[in-house]
C-alpha cells in the first residue's frame, strides 16, 4: 500500500529537510532512489520509491547498495543535483506530489516527486518548470526533457483537510506491531517515529509488493515477445509446407517432356501417368517444351534449396523460443527482488553496445580450438591487420574478386587442419563479390608474407609465397558457423 496524503505530510514534518544539503545520490534500482542529506552535522538517508504498490518517501536506516552499472537518471542527478541545498520541501496541496526547491549559488531547480501508484515519477525541472530529466520518460504525457511541466497548485480549505483526514487516516500499524516485536524483542514499536514505522514496515513487506509488480511486468514482456516469435515461426512452417510440395514441380517437368509433342501454346491437357487423372499444365508460349520443362526443374531446385535454409531458420526460431521460456522461468523462480529487477531490465531495455562491442572489429569464430577472424570492409581489413593478427597467422582472400580478409590465428606447434581451412575459405567466398557465383579461387599465405601496396587504398596488401585453394560454397558449413560466432 502506498502512502496517502496525510501520511506524506507527517513524514515531511519529521524529516525537516529544509536547509539540508544533498551529499550523495544513489539509485540502486530502476524504481528506487535515495538522497543522502546533511544538516547541522546530522546525516539522513531519504528513500524515494516509485514501485506501483509501495510508492513512498521516508528516512531509512537500511543499507543502500549501489548499482554495478549506473542508471541514466542516476548519472544525471549526480552531475546536476548532487551538492545542492534543499531550500524547501512540501506537498503540493494534498495531491501526493512533493516539491523540492533546490539550488546552488549559480542555479535553481525543482524536483517533483509524484507518489501515484499508477503514474509515479521523479521529475527535475529548471526554475521555469522546463523538464531537464525524469526517472521515467513518458512522451505521451509530455514527461520528457524540454517539455513544460504544468502543475496546478490548489490550497485545500480546512474543511477539505478534515474530510481527507477522515477518508485517509494515518496508519498506526497495530497489526504489524506484534510482528515487529517478535523480530526486535528489545525495541518498542510505539516509541518509533512515523518515519521509522514506515521504514520498518516496508523493509519487511516491500520485497513482496515489488516482486508482484515486477512479475506482472515480466509476464507482459514474455507474452509480447512470445507472441511475435510464435507468429514468425508459424510463417516459416507455412512456407516450409509449401516448399515440401515442390516435388509436384519436378513431376510437371517430367509430364511436359513425356507429352512434348502436345506441349505448345499457353498450356495443354494431359493424363497424369502416376494418378491416371486429367490435369492442365500451364506453359510459356515463348518457350519450347524443353525450355518449359527446364523452368519447372529450376523452380524445383530453388524450392529444395530454400527448404534447407528454412529448416535452419526454423531450428534457430525454436531455439530462441526455448531460450525465452528459460529466461521467463528464471524470472518466476527468482526470489531476490533486486536480481529479478536486473533480469527484467536486461531483457526489456533496448540493447546498447558495450565498449568492447563498439571496439570489436569484424566477425570472430571459435571452433575446435581455432580462432577465425573476418574483415568485411576495407576499414575492418586494415584494423585486423594492424591490431589483431601476427606473422604466423594465416591470411585468405579471393582471387579476382573484391572481398574481406579472413585470418586463422596460429597455434603453437599446430598445423591448420583442412576442415578449419575449408571453414575459413567458405567465409572468404561468402564475404566477397564471388558470393553470387557460389565458388571462387582463393590464395592464402602467412601474414608475415604480406606487404602493403605503396600508395594503395586502405588495407590493400600484396601476398608472396601464396598457395591456391578452390572453394565452392557449402551452405551446411555456413549454417554450422552460426553456432561458433562469438
Amino acid at each position: 500500500m502506498s502512502l496517502n496524503c496525510n501520511e506524506i505530510n507527517l513524514i515531511l514534518s519529521e524529516l525537516d529537510l529544509e536547509g539540508s544539503f544533498i551529499q550523495e545520490v544513489i539509485q540502486p534500482g530502476f524504481d528506487i532512489l535515495t538522497l543522502r542529506t546533511i544538516k547541522n552535522g546530522n546525516l539522513k538517508t531519504v528513500l524515494i520509491c516509485t514501485s506501483q504498490n509501495s510508492c513512498r518517501m521516508h528516512e531509512t536506516n537500511q543499507k543502500i547498495t549501489k548499482n554495478k552499472k549506473p542508471l541514466r537518471f542516476h548519472e544525471y542527478l549526480r552531475s546536476h543535483v548532487q551538492g545542492m541545498r534543499i531550500n524547501s520541501c512540501r506537498q503540493i496541496g494534498l495531491d501526493r506530489i512533493i516539491k523540492l526547491d533546490v539550488s546552488t549559488w549559480q542555479e535553481k531547480m525543482y524536483i517533483y516527486i509524484r507518489l501515484w501508484s499508477n503514474a509515479a515519477n521523479v521529475i527535475v525541472t529548471d526554475e521555469n518548470n522546463v523538464i531537464q530529466d525524469c526517472m521515467f520518460r513518458r512522451p505521451k504525457k509530455k514527461e520528457v526533457s524540454g517539455e513544460l511541466f504544468l502543475l496546478e497548485e490548489k490550497i485545500p480549505a480546512e474543511e477539505e483537510k478534515a474530510l481527507l483526514l477522515q477518508k485517509f487516516p494515518i496508519r498506526d500499524f497495530s497489526d504489524f506491531s506484534t510482528e515487529y516485536k517478535s523480530l526486535h524483542p528489545n525495541k518498542d514499536f510505539l516509541s518509533l517515529t512515523f518515519n521509522q514505522k514506515i521504514d520498518a514496515y516496508y523493509s519487511e513487506h516491500a520485497a513482496t509488493l515489488s516482486r508482484e509488480s515486477l512479475l506482472a511486468q515480466a509476464e507482459k514482456w514474455y507474452n509480447v515477445k512470445h507472441s511475435k516469435m510464435t507468429l514468425a515461426l508459424e510463417k516459416l512452417l507455412e512456407k516450409q509446407k509449401c516448399f515440401k510440395n515442390s516435388d509436384n514441380l519436378r513431376h510437371i517437368g517430367d509430364l511436359i517432356l513425356a507429352y512434348q509433342s502436345e506441349a505448345n501454346g499457353n498450356g495443354f491437357d494431359c493424363i497424369d501417368y502416376e494418378t491416371g487423372q486429367k490435369m492442365h499444365i500451364v506453359l510459356d508460349p515463348k518457350k519450347n517444351a524443353h525450355q518449359n520443362a527446364q523452368f519447372y526443374y529450376e523452380q524445383y531446385k530453388k524450392a529444395q534449396s530454400g527448404l534447407e535454409d528454412l529448416e535452419h531458420d526454423i531450428l534457430l526460431s525454436k531455439k530462441e523460443l526455448s531460450r525465452l521460456e528459460e529466461e521467463y522461468q528464471a524470472m518466476l523462480n527468482e526470489k531476490s527482488v533486486i536480481k529479478l529487477e536486473q533480469l527484467l531490465r536486461k531483457d526489456t531495455t533496448p540493447k546498447q553496445k558495450t565498449d568492447s562491442e563498439k571496439n570489436k572489429t569484424g566477425l570472430k569464430y571459435e571452433l575446435e580450438g581455432w580462432t577465425i577472424l573476418v574483415g568485411r570492409t576495407a576499414n575492418e581489413n586494415d584494423e585486423l591487420l594492424r591490431h589483431s593478427v601476427k606473422g604466423q597467422d594465416l591470411w585468405l582472400h579471393t582471387r579476382d574478386y573484391a572481398g574481406g580478409y579472413v585470418f586463422i590465428k596460429a597455434r603453437k606447434e599446430k598445423t591448420v587442419p583442412l576442415d578449419i581451412l575449408l571453414y575459413a575459405g567458405n567465409l572468404a567466398v561468402y564475404h566477397s563479390k564471388a558470393r553470387k557465383n557460389g565458388e571462387a579461387d582463393l590464395y592464402y599465405t602467412q601474414v608475415k608474407h604480406l606487404r602493403r601496396a605503396k600508395d594503395g587504398p586502405k588495407g590493400l596488401v600484396l601476398p608472396t609465397q601464396e598457395k591456391n585453394l578452390f572453394i565452392k560454397l557449402d551452405h551446411d558449413r555456413m549454417r554450422k558457423l552460426d553456432e561458433y560466432e562469438v
